[in-house]
């Protein structure tokens, strides 16, 4: 069920969501990188709905959205580098990985850190304070596919069971930053808006995991790290290199596909549209402005998926700014399907 947020019905619905949260139950809800689905994070049994409705790993990690300081250090040990992050960028797309106190182990998936972030979206942060306790929530759609950036794509994974609050399209399209503030150095475990070098800023030296390589660790300390996530149906294969030679790629691999009798899809910048001809296409953006690209990638592969594409190639962005997130997204969306030319 979608409930519009809404100048008429806006508290309305967010204490109707409220309640649900607190009584033990499952609400999808709007953030400025893409929508969440929310659980009580203290009740080990809300938690672990979000499991079963997702079909996620139990050893992977949820990440817990706070409405401000004084909750978030009720269920997490701040360094003095991470209350400086908290102080920067919150509320925004940072999370941070700290030592966890009071949640229960699901949240957690058996680690002693917990991510937490203070989302930067109204309805985000109305639901938490109305519901009066921190909410659990990893990305609203089926363990694996790509985030749902609009509440239709939470309806459509999830169905109409999950109540889902509507507030309109993420703005960022991206999941945030996760930092793990027990590593020494701070390690970078997943890119998004706030970047490494935005970081760096405020609390000096960081490391980056790694971004575009598949991690196998048995406990990922982060959501997003281990499993292949993001993928549509359609394969997808990454074309990265010179812009004229990744062209001439994409349309051989594209030809080849049509003579196989599939159905490809070239994703491309405006800027190289030009190359392509009549095939099928559709526009990232701007390869000068990445963050149209991570506005549009989730909602491009779920387009494609309904379309019937049966491939996908993928124009490679310059890993400037928030592309470096959209560049790791897209390699866990191709499982690591990547034409070098």
């Amino acid at each position: 069920m979608i409930l519009y947020l809404d100048d008429r019905n806006y508290k309305e619905n967010i204490d109707r969501a409220a309640g649900v949260i607190t009584d033990g139950g499952l609400v999808a809800f709007p953030t400025e990188t893409v929508y969440g689905l929310g659980a009580n994070a203290l009740s080990a049994d809300a938690v672990s709905r979000i499991f079963t409705a997702k079909g996620r790993p139990q050893d992977n990690p949820i990440i817990v959205h706070v409405n401000g300081m004084t909750m978030a250090e009720q269920i997490a040990v701040f360094t003095d580098k991470a209350k400086d992050l908290a102080d920067a960028f919150w509320p925004g797309p940072l999370s941070l990985v700290m030592e966890a106190t009071g949640l229960p182990s699901v949240v957690t998936a058996g680690l002693a850190t917990v991510g937490v972030r203070m989302p930067d979206c109204d309805a985000a942060l109305s639901l938490i304070s109305a519901a009066g306790v921190p909410i659990a929530a990893p990305s609203a759609n089926k363990s694996g596919a790509p985030s749902p950036t609009l509440a239709a794509h939470v309806q459509s994974d999830l169905g109409d069971k999950i109540l889902v609050l509507d507030a309109g399209e993420s703005s960022i399209g991206v999941e945030s930053t996760v930092i793990d503030m027990t590593s020494s150095p701070p390690t970078i475990l997943r890119p998004g808006a706030v970047t490494q070098q935005m970081i760096e800023q405020i609390i000096g030296k960081v490391d980056h995991a790694q971004a575009f390589e598949a991690a196998e660790e048995l406990k990922p300390a982060s959501p997003g790290m281990k499993y292949r996530h993001y993928a549509p149906k359609a394969a997808v294969t990454v074309i990265e290199g010179n812009h004229i030679s990744v062209a001439e790629s994409i349309k051989y691999l594209y030809d080849k596909d049509i003579k196989a009798g599939d159905k490809p899809l070239v994703m491309a910048s405006r800027e190289n549209k030009k190359y392509y001809g009549p095939r099928d296409l559709v526009i990232t953006g701007s390869i000068h402005s990445p963050e149209q690209a991570a506005k549009v990638l989730y909602s491009l592969l779920r387009d494609a998926d309904e379309k019937g594409y049966t491939s996908i190639y993928f124009e490679a962005l310059p890993r400037v700014g928030i592309g470096f997130a959209v560049m790791n997204r897209i390699y866990k969306a191709a499982a690591y399907n990547i034409v070098k030319v």
